[in-house]
C-alpha cells in the first residue's frame, strides 16, 4: 500500500468517466468547434447542455468538492484532493469537457468559496445554482493597470456606505464572464487602503446584472477567444450592491484569496497532466504511422527520445502533484503551499515540452485546426501566468526551503 493507492470508489467513478469521455466527448470535438462558430458564438453550447443531465444521472457530477469545503457532505462528490486527481486528470484532456461534469474553472473555485466562506444566504442564492449547473460565475481579480501577480497591488475600491457598498474598478481577464449564463462574479478590491497591507482587500459578490458593471471587450488567447467561456475586460463604476454580499467580512479577501487559489491551481496541473497525456498519446499514434525516409518515425532515434522524456516528464509530474494533493487533504492547504506552487511552476513547464514535441512530431498538421495541440499549447503556456506566474511560485518554494532548513531572510 502507498499514499496514492486509488479506492474502489475512485477506481470505479474512473472507469465510468473514462468511459463517458470514449463515448461522448472525444467523439464530438468536431461537433462542439461547429456549434460554438454557428451564429453568435456567445451563447451556450447544446451539445454540452445535453451531455450534463447524462452525467449527473451516471454520477459524475460535482466531484471536485472535497470534505474540508462541505463537512456534511451537502453539495458534492465528497472526494478528497487526492482522489479527484485521477478524475480531473481524465477530464482535462478535452478543454471543455470539465463543463459537462460541472468541475469547470472559474465555477469550481468560486463554489468552493461560497462553500467554505458563504453565509447560509448566500449559499441558498448562488451556490444551490451553481452545483446544479443552472447559472455561471466569473471572479474579478486581476486588474490592467497593476502587476496583479502581486494581489496588494490591486486598486479597484470597495467603500460603504449605509446598508450598500459602492464598487469602482477596471478588471481584466475575468474567466468566464462570456457565457451569457454568468450571473455572479467574486470581486476583489480594497475596503481599507490604511490597514496593514494584507488587511486592505475584500472580497464581495456582484451579480452581472447590476448597473454599472460593463463588458468592454473580450481578450483572446493567442488568437483564441474561448468562446462562449471567454476572458473579458471589464468596468466597474459606482456598482451598488447590498453589505450583505460581502464574503467573510472587511478585509479577508487576501485570506479567502489563499483557500480559494491551493485547490484552483491544483485543478490547473491535474488538468495539464491530463493534457500532457493526450499529447503523449497522439504523438505515438502519429508515429507509429508515418513516414518519413523510408521507415516510421517511431523508428528514428530522436523521435522516440522524445517519447521516452515525454513519459518521464509526465509521471515526475504526477507523482509532484499527488504529493501535493495528499498534503492539502492531511495537513491543509496552508501547510501544503509549498508543494503547490512547486506543481504550479513544474505542471505547465511539462504540459509545454510534451505538446511542444507532439508539434514537431506532427509537422506542419499540429500548428492546424486538424489536431488540439495548438489550442492546448496556448492553454498551457498561459498558465505559466494565471494563478501566478512562475516566479513568484518559485520563490516560494524557495522560501518554504530556506524555512524548513532553519535560515531566516531577516536582517539581525
Amino acid at each position: 500500500m502507498t499514499m496514492f493507492d486509488v479506492s474502489p470508489r475512485v477506481r470505479d467513478l474512473h472507469g465510468r468517466l473514462s468511459a463517458f469521455m470514449d463515448a461522448h466527448i472525444y467523439p464530438n470535438e468536431a461537433e462542439f468547434h461547429r456549434q460554438v462558430n454557428e451564429g453568435n458564438r456567445w451563447t451556450h453550447v447544446q451539445l454540452i447542455e445535453d451531455l450534463k443531465p447524462r452525467a449527473q444521472s451516471e454520477g459524475l457530477w460535482n466531484l471536485f468538492l472535497p470534505p474540508a469545503s462541505d463537512p456534511e457532505g451537502k453539495y458534492g462528490g465528497g472526494l478528497t484532493n487526492l482522489e479527484y486527481a485521477r478524475l480531473c486528470e481524465v477530464m482535462g484532456q478535452v478543454w471543455w469537457a470539465p463543463e459537462v461534469f460541472n468541475c469547470n474553472a472559474p465555477d469550481t473555485g468560486n463554489m468552493e468559496v461560497l462553500a467554505r466562506y458563504g453565509t447560509p444566504e448566500q449559499k441558498e442564492q448562488w451556490l444551490a445554482p451553481l452545483l446544479n449547473g443552472e447559472i455561471r460565475s466569473a471572479f474579478s481579480m486581476t486588474e490592467p493597470e497593476v502587476a496583479s501577480s502581486d494581489a496588494t497591488n490591486i486598486q479597484a475600491s470597495i467603500v460603504r456606505e449605509g446598508d450598500e457598498y459602492v464598487i469602482n474598478g477596471r478588471k481584466w481577464w475575468t474567466s468566464g464572464a462570456g457565457d451569457p449564463r454568468c450571473a455572479i462574479s467574486i470581486f476583489m478590491g480594497k475596503t481599507d487602503p490604511s490597514a496593514e497591507r494584507h488587511l486592505q482587500q475584500s472580497m464581495i459578490l456582484v451579480p452581472m446584472d447590476t448597473p454599472g458593471v460593463t463588458t468592454e471587450r473580450m481578450m483572446t488567447v493567442f488568437g483564441y477567444d474561448d468562446a462562449p467561456h471567454g476572458h473579458a475586460e471589464m468596468t466597474f463604476e459606482n456598482v451598488r450592491v447590498p453589505a450583505s454580499n460581502m464574503l467573510l467580512g472587511e478585509g479577508r479577501g487576501f485570506e479567502i484569496a489563499q483557500g480559494r487559489l491551493g485547490p484552483g491551481r491544483i485543478h490547473h496541473c491535474m488538468r495539464l497532466i491530463g493534457q500532457a497525456e493526450r499529447a503523449l498519446g497522439l504523438m505515438v499514434q502519429r508515429s507509429s504511422q508515418r513516414v518519413a525516409f523510408g521507415k516510421p518515425l517511431a523508428g528514428h532515434q530522436h523521435v522516440r527520445e522524445a517519447i521516452a522524456h515525454s513519459r518521464m516528464e509526465i509521471d515526475q509530474a504526477r507523482l509532484l502533484t499527488l504529493q501535493a494533493a495528499h498534503m492539502m487533504d492531511t495537513v491543509g492547504n496552508k501547510e501544503a503551499r509549498g508543494q503547490i506552487a512547486a506543481i504550479k511552476v513544474v505542471a505547465p513547464n511539462v504540459a509545454l515540452k510534451v505538446i511542444d514535441r507532439a508539434i514537431q512530431i506532427f509537422g506542419g498538421a499540429g500548428v492546424s485546426q486538424d489536431t488540439p495541440l495548438a489550442m492546448m499549447y496556448a492553454q498551457a503556456r498561459t498558465l505559466r501566468l494565471a494563478d501566478g506566474p512562475d516566479i513568484v511560485h518559485t520563490e516560494t518554494v524557495a522560501k518554504e526551503e530556506l524555512r524548513r532548513q532553519g535560515v531566516s531572510l531577516r536582517r539581525g
